[in-house]
């Protein structure tokens, strides 16, 4: 595909995805109207463009077979005849229809490029089914020579199919502004006068007040008026642990409320709002994110310059040596044919199609060609930190023995307590105390409390489970050198008291993945640079990068930020994202090459270039590895197409006719399809 239509239908597609985003926004009170309401049926129309050019190859295909049993040649090749009178004419009109329905795409690149005076593939393709053509149709009605229908016809089949295969790759424009539009909950509980009533989103103001329950996501931007609770904030701006919010703590739309009720005084709507601004920086890296030219596009655009170039030398070689204007057009003709040949316009498509299968048998999903092309020039890769490299959950690191208990004892104690709880703290206790196998007592008189832990009776004591909060509002100190260290490694840990006093402590913290390890090992074997980035605290980031043997990392980095560090980056190296939450999208975009992970939001998942369907980070050597033999084998198919080309173009212009050698146009697309099998049996070999 030539890289002018490329670039031309992939900016129309994403001009699609925004003007059909900005309207949704809008509806929703997130973002301004799309100034140019026209964009929304203009992309839609580019939508089913890939559609489009399946449609016309398989009415083409069916067209082809009468048009193949018309042909001379054909007839010839298999030692049939099929003659009628008109025959010669019934040929002219299939082939008519063949050319201005099927080669539709082609003659209408070939008009976008000679106006943006880039030419390339869509103008190689346009030259010679116009050639072949306007020749043919001219030797039907009188001209001297021989007809180019039936190859007119099979290099615009061939033409389609290649287009088509390499679309449906190519043409995967990002929905991410769509999906960050959904993360907003489209209603909110509205408290006025006492009472709560459920009204849109869009029509809040600033000053109003909502009700937050449980569970719910936060539908706008404000401040918390009345309770407490813990936020998830996570998949916003990275941040692993729930967030505690008590009044005149800001809350971001979108997060997910915790365990309590709390009323939140709206402070921004519209295009204000926190998540707006992400997609405002999506929609910005989607702009500004480069389009590479594949090898096919340079290899047509020389090619083309070449058989117009040798096309015309011919035409008038052969005039000037005298011979009559029959022969010399039909020598043109035939170079402008041969030029084009289907191998070319086969070869990058198959190899994709292959390696797009092969990926995908192994858990990774190219969204995006170019950015697949470009992983093989990969030298450094930045991984989010929670959900990416870790579990994205907490779970129990350490445990703290004080006052004689054993940590055993401890770990058994504080799951108990905690076993009626739905704090985070509380999942992850739980989760250690049944991997030990741990027997829990039953608890009496448990009681919640909201920002500081539980309390309960075990066994005739009483017993709490606090946070570090609670300690020093009751002046309660502990000398522990192993629990300093602790909490320097920005681990979350909490405390076991018996009667008030202290008798133990676990620490939690957002759990590495095993396969990370794996993973930033095999990268770093094959010479590329592993960072990090996350929005979470330098000390927990600090914890994990030397944990993992990580070049480099980035901690406390919000969303906004989040571009722009991988922009810094992109100044010395060719560089991959990996992420999985709403705050990776505007990284993922920006980055050379986004990668996400499966498991991740729907968000991430659309933003990024390759999707790693197992929800596993060593992949991403697969994709760089894959990338690299993908490579080699567009190259091989490109250098084979190119190839019969430097061959077949002097011998159609009859630079060896003194010696009694002229490639015929029939013996032209024999050494055609030649090349084409060979180019398909090369892309299949891939998966050797």
């Amino acid at each position: 595909m030539g890289a002018e239509h490329k670039t031309h239908s992939a900016e129309e597609g994403q001009e699609m995805e925004k003007a059909g985003v900005e309207h949704k926004m809008h509806d929703k009170g997130m973002g301004p109207q799309p100034s140019e309401p026209h964009k929304t049926h203009r992309g839609r129309h580019e939508g089913h463009v890939t559609e489009d050019f399946k449609r016309r190859f398989i009415i083409c295909l069916i067209v082809t077979i009468p048009i193949l049993a018309l042909s001379a040649f054909i007839q010839d090749l298999f030692h049939f005849k099929l003659e009628f009178s008109g025959s010669i004419y019934a040929l002219f009109l299939l082939s008519t229809f063949v050319y201005f329905y099927g080669g539709y795409p082609f003659l209408k690149g070939f008009f976008n490029e000679i106006r943006d005076k880039n030419i390339g593939m869509m103008t190689l393709i346009a030259t010679a089914i116009s050639a072949a053509y306007f020749y043919s149709s001219a030797v039907t009605f009188g001209l001297k020579g021989e007809v180019f229908f039936w190859e007119l016809a099979t290099l615009i089949d061939i033409m389609l199919l290649g287009h088509w295969i390499e679309m449906r790759s190519v043409l995967g424009a990002s929905r991410a502004l769509e999906e960050l539009v959904r993360i907003m909950p489209s209603e909110a509980h509205l408290i006025k006068d006492g009472q709560t009533m459920d009204v849109k989103v869009d029509t809040l103001k600033p000053g109003d007040r909502v009700l937050v329950k449980p569970g719910e996501k936060i539908p706008v931007d404000g401040a918390v008026i009345e309770g407490e609770t813990s936020v998830n904030e996570s998949m916003l701006t990275g941040e692993s642990k729930p967030v505690t919010k008590r009044a005149h703590d800001n809350v971001i739309g979108g997060s997910i409320n915790g365990e309590g009720s709390i009323s939140v005084e709206v402070q921004k709507i519209g295009s204000e709002t926190y998540l707006s601004q992400i997609i405002e920086l999506v929609r910005q890296a989607q702009e500004s994110k480069s389009k590479t030219q594949d090898l096919a596009d340079n290899a047509a655009r020389w090619l083309t310059i070449i058989s117009l170039s040798v096309g015309a030398i011919t035409l008038a070689a052969w005039l000037y040596f005298g011979r009559d204007s029959a022969f010399a057009v039909e020598r043109a003709v035939t170079v402008m044919v041969i030029a084009c040949p289907h191998a070319l316009g086969l070869a990058v498509p198959l190899v994709v199609a292959v390696s797009t299968s092969l990926a995908a048998k192994s858990g990774l999903l190219i969204r995006n060609r170019s950015a697949f092309e470009k992983a093989k020039d990969i030298q450094a890769v930045v991984f989010d930190k929670t959900g990416t490299l870790t579990e994205g959950q907490s779970g129990v690191t350490d445990v703290v023995a004080l006052a004689g208990l054993s940590q055993t004892e401890v770990l058994r104690m504080i799951a108990s307590l905690e076993a009626n709880s739905e704090h985070h703290i509380a999942a992850g206790v739980l989760r250690a105390s049944k991997e030990k196998g741990l027997d829990l007592s039953p608890v009496h008189e448990f009681r919640a409390i909201p920002g500081k832990g539980v309390s309960g009776q075990v066994e005739g004591n009483s017993w709490m489970v606090v946070g570090p909060g609670y300690l020093r509002e009751n002046n309660i100190d502990i000398k522990d050198d192993q629990l300093n260290k602790l909490a320097e490694e920005g681990k979350t840990v909490v405390f076991l008291l018996r009667e008030n006093r202290p008798v133990g402590a676990v620490a939690l913290a957002d759990i590495v993945r095993k396969e990370s390890r794996e993973a930033i090992d095999k990268l770093k074997s094959m010479n590329i640079k592993c960072m990090m980035l996350t929005g979470d605290n330098r000390f927990v980031a600090k914890s994990v990068a030397d944990d993992l043997g990580l070049d480099d990392f980035f901690a406390e980095v919000l969303p906004h930020e989040k571009a722009q560090t991988i922009k810094n980056v992109q100044k010395e190296y060719v560089v991959a994202m990996v992420g999985d939450g709403v705050n990776d999208a505007p990284a993922l975009v920006q980055a050379d090459v986004g990668i996400a992970i499966g498991a991740g939001t729907d968000v991430a998942v659309e933003s990024a270039d390759i999707v790693l369907v197992r929800n596993d980070p060593r992949d991403v050597a697969g994709i760089v590895s894959l990338s690299k033999k993908t490579y080699d084998k567009m190259f091989q198919n490109l250098l084979w197409a190119t190839g019969y080309n430097a061959l077949a173009i002097p011998l159609a212009a009859g630079i060896l006719y003194g010696y009694g050698i002229l490639l015929s146009p029939a013996i032209g697309a024999i050494l055609m399809s030649a090349s084409t099998v060979i180019v398909a049996i090369n892309a299949r070999l891939l998966k050797m």
